[in-house]
């Protein structure tokens, strides 16, 4: 490798960098990982695995501990809907433990690490230079608000409407198999078993999020001890493009919609695999091809319910929907299992 150190730098040590990094591997790549961090890292996620992205990443050797998924429930004040998942089940991952599995097959995997905050990234034809590092290719995969995307002069605007999220880990006894999403008028609360005895409460709105919007759910969950609240957003960030030269955009730093669907992670995955491909075959505008596929159904859906969401009476409405229309509710949640 004359003149390369490794033939491709990832700068993020998240699930979505280290995936990136075992699809790399798997392909005969070597691979240098940059994070200043050490792993694991805790972040507010609603820690939810879709099928297909636990299949992606059991793929990889990865097969995290935690409670299985088997669906998708909808509920307000007074109606429930439900849709299992189809194709198998997915699974509830405290975010940690999967960052914990994703580096321990990293290390088995000859994967590099370097202790780096990456700022300037320099390009020419033939390979990038970053935190004193040359390779051929580059992935970001740091987040919504990535530095390398930046340095890079992709642009990128918060959207509207601007979401934020809060979440807490209740220690009390798993009640579901599915990820319970509670509507009300101000937002969402996204329930996700992830132990036995313990389960996560994320709330995501436009306004300041509270678990008093939710008072089905605050009865569930009574005085049960919890963890300190995590935060995030704004979530919508609008990525013009996915390359750029010999750099490509993975996860959050390529584009976020919202976090209401759950499939943060799964995408990423995802997502990582479409942009080793195109590395691979040299080819790498085909990755913003392949990530515009990958995420189609995930950006209509997302959008659609964020906009309608948006707009009382249709918020109102749409859990009544779903019950009166369950073949179209088990349609949406079939769409985003896979």
């Amino acid at each position: 490798m004359t003149g390369f150190d490794t033939d491709l730098l990832i700068v993020g040590g998240g699930p979505g960098g280290l995936a990136t990094a075992l699809c790399a591997r798997q392909q005969g790549l070597s691979v240098i990982v940059a994070d200043p961090r050490a792993s694991p890292i805790d972040k507010a996620c609603g820690e939810g695995l879709m099928p297909g992205g636990l299949e992606v990443l059991t793929s990889l050797g990865v097969d995290p501990e935690g409670m299985p998924l088997r669906g998708i429930t909808y509920l307000d004040e007074q109606r429930r809907a439900e849709a299992p998942f189809r194709n198998g089940p997915g699974r509830g991952v405290r975010r940690t433990t999967l960052h914990a599995a994703l580096t321990d097959q990293a290390k088995r995997s000859d994967v590099d690490w370097i202790a780096a905050r990456i700022g300037d990234v320099v390009q020419d034809d033939r390979g990038v230079t970053a935190g004193g590092v040359r390779a051929r290719w580059l992935i970001a995969a740091d987040g919504l608000h990535s530095t390398v995307r930046r340095a890079v002069g992709i642009s990128c605007t918060a959207g509207v409407p601007r979401r934020y999220g809060l979440r807490w880990h209740y220690r009390v006894p798993a009640w579901s198999e599915s990820v319970e999403v509670y509507w009300s008028r101000w937002g969402e609360a996204y329930v996700t078993p992830v132990d036995p005895e313990l389960v996560g409460v994320a709330v995501l709105s436009a306004h300041r999020p509270q678990l008093d919007w939710f008072p089905r759910l605050a009865a569930r969950l009574g005085d049960a001890p919890h963890g300190p609240a995590r935060g995030c957003g704004p979530m919508r960030q609008v990525v013009s493009r996915r390359v750029a030269g010999r750099v490509l955009l993975v996860g959050d730093a390529a584009g976020y919609e919202d976090a209401l669907t759950g499939e943060g992670i799964s995408l990423a995955v995802k997502q990582a695999a479409a942009a080793v491909a195109a590395i691979i075959d040299d080819n790498p505008d085909a990755y913003e091809r392949s990530w515009r596929s990958i995420t189609r159904r995930y950006r209509l859906l997302t959008r659609g319910l964020v906009l309608a969401g948006a707009w009382q009476p249709a918020r109102r409405a749409l859990v009544p929907a779903c019950c009166a229309l369950p073949s179209v509710f088990d349609r949406a949640v079939h769409l985003l299992a896979h």
